[in-house]
């Protein structure tokens, strides 16, 4: 053979080589396996499981009997398993799940705040580890909306008012932030993850506005950073009788214009939750979880086909339930036929408080932390998200103040027995909606009905006053403006009590059926 020869042959092996290099490169393949030693690598004895769910972000695959799956891949994609119930998967030192495995062959594109690094070929095996897990059908989340901390200030009033009181709890499974954790900076990621991790559970971590890169120049790459930091912005897992979905929702650069951002899904998020939920049996209870509320009265805030293909997937599912933030209010969402949910009974989204409340705003107290009411009177706080089996009820916990504490009163402190004139009595009950039962009464007074209005928290006005007609600077920074509250009730003073101190009594039922009190004082008097 001549020497042209040879070298034609050692071209086209090495083509051939490379080709194959590349084929293999186009799909992911790994096992799914019990680790039962813990030290997060297959050993011999180690035994897959079969049927697990796992994903590239957009198919999903189910393992074999030997616990094996093969997925395609391109140049950007987390692949993750899905969590079944009675596994639990690893977390890092920081309690973060490792469900995960970032295949960016090249990396992040060069953005401001850095993405993932080049992870060059993918592995022979993709592998991940479960431990069995005794799992109960009923548990409870922990649920915290917007941290948004814009400084390492902030990231310190969280942690104070929030954190703190949270810290080392029991009998919570998991926790779960709805997006925005930190605000704009995202090398404030970190002293989040930080903070958040001194609570002591596995936590679980929705993409928000605020949490983008806002120089990348697709949507696709606009999530580099929090993928980084977090894993993927879409994902799913199981737990007890309920499957979670994690969604990213916020379309950037927003495709009308190439400016802002958009409430919205990509196509192939879609596509991704309706191949997850093949996968998922119907009477399984299905909470959806993003950052942006669906917004079905606003095409301007939220993708009105997006909203409709996402009820299209989930109209053979009879339990659901929505988790949002970003609004800086609280809010229960109900969406019926006439917004395009197909089943009878409306989809509920629940678009919760946040633990920045009103952005850190407010008169900072003695204990170093601002005030922080939101818009619509309430205070900012967590949830509880409670379930059994596959229904679920929602508890607020206002940060700082007793559990039962649901309910604010703002009333007269003292007025005219003869004439009380037109004062009314309000109740902002934080978990309520329209359809609430809301009732009061005066002394030894007949339980009568609050009217519902949609109206500015007085009690939050009233605070707006004192910082509008201070004459020294207060400590602290001006609250926003109100909003229109959504869970406000009216009673009027009544007439005709005799001069001295009344009690005022307000109780409310939420759309669970618990019913929650509150008490206050009034006193009528004579004028002098």
């Amino acid at each position: 053979m001549n020497r042209f020869r040879k070298t034609s042959s050692l071209s086209a092996a090495l083509l051939i080589a490379s080709m194959g290099c590349a084929l293999a490169q186009s799909a992911v393949t790994g096992v799914v396996y019990q680790d039962a030693n813990g030290n997060g690598k297959k050993d011999k004895k180690e035994t897959g499981i079969a049927g697990v769910s796992v994903s590239n972000g957009v198919e999903v695959t189910v393992t074999d009997a030997q616990g094996r799956y093969q997925l395609p891949v391109g140049n950007d994609n987390m692949i993750f398993v899905i969590k079944p119930a009675g596994y639990k998967v690893p977390v890092n030192a920081l309690n973060q799940p490792q469900h995960y495995y970032a295949h960016k062959p090249a990396g992040s594109p060069a953005l401001k705040y850095k993405g993932v690094p080049a992870t060059g070929n993918l592995p022979k095996s993709v592998d991940f580890p479960l431990a069995k897990y005794e799992e109960s059908a009923d548990f409870t989340a922990l649920v915290f909306g917007d941290p948004q901390a814009y400084n390492l200030d902030e990231i310190g009033y969280f942690s104070k008012s929030i954190v703190s009181e949270v810290k080392g709890i029991s009998n919570v499974a998991f926790g779960l932030s709805l997006g925005d954790l930190v605000g704009d900076d995202l090398s404030l990621h970190n002293p989040y993850i930080k903070a958040v991790n001194e609570i002591g559970l596995p936590w679980y971590n929705v993409l928000g506005n605020h949490d983008m890169n806002y120089d990348a120049v697709a949507d696709s790459l606009s999530d580099e950073s929090f993928e980084a930091g977090f894993g993927p912005a879409n994902y799913a897992y199981n737990y007890g009788n309920a499957h979670f979905i994690v969604l990213d929702d916020i379309l950037y650069p927003d495709p009308r214009d190439g400016k802002s951002y958009w409430g919205g899904f990509r196509k192939s998020q879609l596509d991704f939750v309706e191949n997850d939920l093949k996968h998922v049996p119907k009477d399984k209870l299905i909470v959806l979880s993003f950052h942006i509320p669906l917004m079905h009265n606003n095409e301007d805030a939220f993708r009105n086909a997006d909203r409709q293909r996402l009820f299209d997937i989930l109209k053979d599912f009879p339990h659901t339930l929505s988790m949002s933030a970003h609004t800086h209010l609280q809010r229960q969402n109900f969406y019926g036929k006439a917004e395009g949910w197909q089943q009878e009974k409306p989809h509920h989204e629940y678009n919760a408080g946040t633990t920045s409340g009103d952005w850190y705003s407010g008169e900072i107290g003695s204990k170093g932390f601002p005030d922080g009411t939101m818009r619509d009177g309430t205070p900012r706080g967590y949830a509880f998200l409670n379930i059994r089996g596959n229904q679920y009820t929602i508890d607020y916990k206002v940060a700082g103040a007793p559990k039962d504490y649901q309910i604010k009163l703002f009333h007269p402190k003292v007025v005219n027995q003869e004439k009380p004139g037109a004062a009314g009595i309000y109740a902002n009950f934080f978990m309520g909606d329209k359809g609430s039962k809301v009732e009061y009464r005066v002394g030894n007074g007949e339980w009568k009905k609050m009217v519902y209005v949609e109206d500015a928290d007085p009690a939050y006005e009233n605070e707006l006053y004192k910082w509008d007609t201070t004459e020294e600077l207060l400590p602290g920074r001006r609250p926003s403006n109100p909003e229109n509250c959504t869970h406000l009730w009216r009673g009027p003073v009544p007439r005709g009590l005799a001069a001295g101190e009344h009690q005022i009594e307000v109780r409310a039922t939420d759309m669970f059926g618990k019913t929650f009190t509150q008490i206050g004082k009034i006193r009528y008097a004579l004028p002098k």
